[in-house]
């Protein structure tokens, strides 16, 4: 890293691939900016928050929804006035919750509307403030948009229609920007990762783990420490001078067996 302390956000991060990657880069010396999304999430974000100020620091906290560019212009807005700069945007914020029953023609057409907004849209409009400040400072910056396997093969027994044609944007997004701002020394990259135990990951039975598992060569979940590393080097400029718009699938070898439709279960519940 430069001797001056950089500046990076990490959306999503009060729980998850968000929260381990907030801690790991504030464990670099990185100044982080954690977000979260509601009142609820609060008092996660805060253990992050209290985490990272053990390996000093600047911390801020920053509640939004990552839902309408207004939205996303503010968090910008808000994490620059602190900041003044940006070195290093994590695009983590995503996920298919909440997920509606029935087929994609019964599927309300707000819930497509919410689900690319947050797994396409919100990365695609805080990427542009981001390279904007960028650009303006002479910054090396590093953007890394977390995808998902499922951006690649499919699982609409699911209905994770949506979610997947997000996810498979933000890969596309990944590349034509990664090569549009290549030149001015910013690079843009993604990790793609594949089933990975978080708190989320509670939910399913060891019915559904083993249904998952068995379609990963691995035969297990991933964690947040099989992510985590990915990310780092991504966000290391030293790391990435040659490395352009490209997306790293880390899960197991998922991504190479092809689509999980053949997993019979309802996890709708």
């Amino acid at each position: 890293m430069n001797e001056r302390k950089q500046n990076a956000l990490v959306t999503g991060s009060s729980s998850g691939i968000g929260r381990a990657a907030a801690i790991a880069l504030a464990k670099q010396g990185y100044n982080v900016g954690i977000t979260y999304r509601s009142d609820k999430t609060y008092e996660k974000a805060l253990e992050v928050f209290n985490e990272c100020k053990k390996f000093g620091g600047d911390f801020q906290m920053f509640k939004v929804e990552l839902i309408g560019r207004e939205a996303c212009e503010k968090l910008m807005l808000d994490f620059l006035e602190h900041y003044g700069t940006i070195d290093v945007l994590v695009n983590n914020a995503g996920g298919a919750l909440q997920i509606p029953k029935g087929e994609f023609d019964d599927m309300p057409l707000d819930y497509w509307d919410d689900q690319i907004a947050l797994n396409l849209n919100a990365p695609a409009y805080l990427s542009h403030h981001a390279v904007k400040n960028m650009k303006a400072n002479n910054i090396n910056g590093r953007i890394v948009n977390i995808s998902s396997v499922h951006g690649k093969i499919t699982w609409v027994k699911r209905k994770m229609l949506p979610y997947c044609a997000g996810k498979a944007g933000l890969n596309m997004l990944t590349s034509a920007l990664g090569v549009e701002v290549a030149p001015y020394g910013i690079r843009v990259n993604c990790v793609a990762p594949g089933f990975i135990k978080t708190g989320l990951s509670s939910r399913y039975t060891p019915e559904h783990t083993k249904a998952f598992t068995d379609h990963i060569p691995t035969g297990t979940l991933g964690t947040t420490d099989d992510i985590v590393p990915m990310i780092l080097f991504l966000c290391d400029e030293n790391n990435t001078r040659f490395i352009v718009g490209q997306t790293f699938y880390v899960d197991g070898g998922q991504s190479v067996t092809g689509n999980i439709d053949s997993i019979k279960e309802d996890f709708e519940k």
